[in-house]
C-alpha cells in the first residue's frame, strides 16, 4: 500500500505541471506562472498572505495563468509562492522558491521650474491624495475579461529619455522613484493604445497632468500622461493602435513627452518587462 501511495503522489507531480518565468526576480519586475492541469477548480497563488487569481490562458485548453508584480520596495530576500487548485474535492498545493533582487535602479536629478509642484500647499495636498486615493480604489479592481488578443506596442515609437526605476531628485530633494518610461514627444505627437481595453481614467490630474488609464482586464492597466489632448471618455473602448490622445507638458514637468506607465494587480512595474513578458507568455 505504501507504494502504492508513493506512486501516486509522484504521478500527481508529474501531472501538476507548472512554470514560472523566472526563479530570480528584480524588484519592480513581474513573474509569469503558466499551469496546466485538467478539471480544476478555484486555482490561485498565495505570496506573503497575498492571494492572485489564476486565469484560464486564450485558446488554451487546461492551460491558467498567473502574474505576480513585484513591488519597488519589496526587501530583497528569499520568498515562497504556494500554488493552489481544488480537483475531486481535495485541495492541492505546490510550492516555489523565488528571490527578489537589486534592479539597481539609478539616479537622477530633476529641475523644476514651478516650485509649488514640488512643494504643495496645502489645497494641492488634498487634491493629489483624493486623486491618488480615488485612482488607487480603480488599480485594485480586477476585471474578470481579458480585453487583449494579440501582443502589446509600444505608445510612441521614440527614444527613452528616462527609464523606470530611477530615483527622483527635485530641486536637490529625494522625492520618489520614476514610475514608469519617458519616451520623447514633442507636443502634439500622436499617443497609441497599446493595447484593447476600456477607459477607466481620462482626466486633468495634479502631478500626470491630462492622462488616461486603459484597463486591459484581469489586473493589467496602462497610463499615458502629460497629454496635451484626450481623446476617449471614461467608459469607452478602445482598440490596440487607436489615438488615445496627443503628447504634452502638462502636470508635473520639465518639458514635453510621454510619461508610460504600468500596473499589474495595484502595483506599479517596469512598463516594458511587463509587455515583454506578457508578449512572451500570453
Amino acid at each position: 500500500m505504501k507504494k502504492i501511495l508513493i506512486l501516486l503522489f509522484i504521478i500527481n507531480q508529474l501531472i501538476f505541471a507548472l512554470d514560472i518565468s523566472s526563479q530570480k526576480i528584480k524588484n519592480a519586475n513581474t513573474l509569469f506562472l503558466k499551469l496546466e492541469e485538467k478539471n480544476i477548480k478555484n486555482p490561485k497563488l498565495t505570496i506573503d498572505s497575498h492571494n492572485i487569481d489564476f486565469f484560464e490562458i486564450p485558446n488554451k485548453k487546461d492551460s491558467y495563468y498567473a502574474l505576480v508584480p513585484i513591488s519597488y520596495y519589496k526587501e530583497f530576500d528569499k520568498y515562497k509562492i504556494i500554488v493552489s487548485y481544488i480537483k475531486n474535492n481535495k485541495k492541492v498545493f505546490k510550492g516555489i522558491n523565488i528571490e527578489v533582487i537589486d534592479g539597481n535602479y539609478k539616479s537622477e536629478i530633476i529641475k523644476v521650474t514651478d516650485n509649488s509642484k514640488v512643494t504643495l500647499n496645502d489645497k494641492n495636498k488634498k487634491r493629489v491624495d483624493k486623486e491618488y486615493k480615488r485612482a488607487m480604489n480603480i488599480y485594485n479592481k480586477t476585471t474578470p475579461k481579458l480585453y487583449i488578443k494579440d501582443d502589446f506596442i509600444y505608445p510612441i515609437n521614440s527614444k527613452i529619455t528616462s527609464d523606470f526605476g530611477k530615483k527622483r531628485v527635485y530641486n536637490g530633494t529625494l522625492k520618489s522613484y520614476h514610475s514608469g518610461t519617458d519616451f520623447r514627444a514633442k507636443n502634439g505627437t500622436i499617443i497609441k493604445a497599446i493595447n484593447n481595453g476600456k477607459i477607466v481614467i481620462a482626466e486633468d490630474r495634479f502631478y500626470a497632468g491630462k492622462s488616461i488609464v486603459i484597463d486591459h482586464g484581469q489586473g493589467i492597466y496602462s497610463g499615458y500622461y502629460h497629454l496635451s489632448k484626450k481623446n476617449f471618455k471614461v467608459g469607452d473602448f478602445v482598440k490596440k493602435g487607436d489615438i488615445i490622445g496627443l503628447s504634452g507638458s502638462t502636470g508635473r514637468i520639465t518639458g514635453p513627452h510621454l510619461h508610460f506607465s504600468f500596473r499589474i494587480h495595484g502595483i506599479l512595474v517596469d512598463p516594458l518587462q511587463a509587455i515583454e513578458l506578457l508578449n512572451n507568455n500570453l
